[in-house]
């Protein structure tokens, strides 16, 4: 998904998250994507108190939004740099376009993984079947050496493995005896966890990760500590047992967490670089080649198939990108 925002703000702003002696809880920030009828997500990250989680940079959530009420989800073609993007649904279905081939669905309980490398374009648009939608959206930021690597596109569909109470599905990383294939560029975990009413779980975890855990529906406590819908709980490293309770309409929730990153990150629009004049360059050739149509061999490539125009770059703010992370 692109972030649509016309003033994407080089920093996140929030409230602060409400700590306790282990879990930080971060709090959601409403994001219109487009006009009055267009899709609105809650963001959880990044913000201004945490960049990252692990090499996790972005998190949008979405629904469960009716299609005929909010029009769907249409995304024209727009570029990524430096980055995956995890595409994941709970309801409906999305139409998956990139500038390396791919044309394939984003269905419920199945990974979409593109990897954008040195430099992809792609377009989701929800299909005609799609009634409801509902599902997240996320980005792992890549490490400075393997940044540049060619575009790609992978699929996957995890079994669900069951885990005490709880029903898992690895995505990314290991968890819970299974392992994706998926590649990854840093030491990481992604995961849907769905909890039976009242049930809990000690799952262990790679002590050295930092987590998070996204609720999607339901009531869950994380190592005691509540968690609103919708909010993210983050959890520093230092534990290999994370303790899960849901309450008694069960849980859905996202789990996420890896290493620390170690590395500072510009992050503008849809580009991740790692100074303010590579984000300039890549704003630039984005321009240039694609919306304006001058070369369909270039960073970027073209997304064959859509029936509309690319997406144009918001103007760069009046002050330099700084890094963070």
């Amino acid at each position: 998904m692109s972030n649509l925002e016309k003033e994407p703000p080089e920093v996140e702003l929030d409230s602060g998250p409400r700590a306790t002696d282990s879990v930080d809880i971060l709090e959601p920030r409403d994001v219109p994507l487009g006009g009055p009828r267009a899709m609105t997500v809650r963001r959880t990250l990044p913000q201004r108190h945490r960049s990252l989680i692990g090499a996790w940079c972005f998190v949008d959530h979405y629904g469960p939004d009716l299609v005929a009420d909010r029009g769907g989800m249409v995304v024209p073609p727009h570029p990524h740099t430096g980055l995956q993007t995890v595409s994941w649904l709970f309801a409906g279905e999305i139409d998956h376009r990139d500038s390396v081939g791919s044309h394939a669905p984003v269905r419920v309980g199945e990974l979409n993984l593109m990897t954008a490398g040195s430099g992809i374009a792609h377009s989701e648009v929800s299909t005609d079947a799609t009634t409801v939608l509902h599902g997240a959206q996320l980005w792992l930021a890549l490490p400075d050496a393997s940044r540049h690597t060619a575009p790609a596109f992978e699929h996957y569909a995890p079994p669900a493995v069951e885990f005490g109470g709880a029903t898992i599905r690895v995505f990314l990383g290991s968890l819970a005896g299974r392992t994706s294939p998926a590649l990854a560029f840093s030491p990481i975990v992604g995961a849907q966890i769905d909890l039976a009413p009242h049930a809990s779980v000690e799952l262990p975890v790679d002590a050295g990760f930092e987590h998070g855990v996204l609720l999607d529906t339901g009531s869950l406590t994380v190592d005691g500590e509540h968690v609103p819908a919708a909010h993210l709980a983050y959890r520093k490293p230092g534990s290999g047992v994370l303790r899960l309770e849901a309450g008694r309409d069960g849980a859905r929730l996202l789990l996420i967490g890896g290493l620390p990153f170690g590395e500072s990150i510009i992050m503008w629009w849809n580009f991740i670089g790692r100074t303010h004049d590579e984000i300039v360059r890549f704003r630039e050739q984005w321009q240039t080649d694609v919306v304006g149509g001058v070369r369909d061999d270039g960073r970027f490539g073209i997304v064959a198939g859509y029936p509309g125009r690319p997406l144009p770059a918001p103007e760069l703010p009046g002050v330099r990108l700084k890094p963070r992370g």
